[in-house]
Parts: C-alpha cells; structure tokens; sequence
C-alpha cells in the first residue's frame, strides 16, 4: 500500500481502524521499522452519538501514529 494512500485513510469506524492499524503494521515490518505500539481501542463508548465521542478521540490518536509511522519509514 502506497504512503499516499495511507496518509489518506482516516477511519470512521471500528472496522476501518483495526484495517488501517494492520496495513501499517505489515507496510513497517515489510520496511523493518519498529513501532510504537497504537492507541487502544475506546471500551466506554455510550452509544448515544456524543459530541467529542471517545473514538473521536481514538480515531485522532490513530492518525498521530499513523503519521508517525509514515515518518518513520519516510526518513
């Protein structure tokens, strides 16, 4: 997978993220690049469509890593 495309992947759901965590997983050890370890998933998500939802929070914490891993492999 291309680093434009990863660059570009923004997650909106559970699903995506955990894809999106494996495809750079796989692309930094393809590179032998050591990562640090990605955000956790939320576990106290209410369910109620929150403004500031927990995974809002999860899925900005997950393009940080996802950036910095691109950095990583970029340098």
């Amino acid at each position: 997978m291309s680093d434009l495309v990863l660059q570009s992947w923004n997650p909106t759901d559970p699903g995506e993220a955990r894809a999106l965590v494996s495809a750079v997983i796989a692309r930094a050890q393809s590179e032998g690049i050591e990562l640090s370890t990605p955000p956790v998933e939320p576990d106290n998500c209410c369910g109620n469509g929150c403004i500031g939802c927990v995974w809002d929070g999860f899925y900005s914490e997950l393009g940080y890593w996802r950036d910095e891993a691109l950095l990583r492999w970029a340098a």
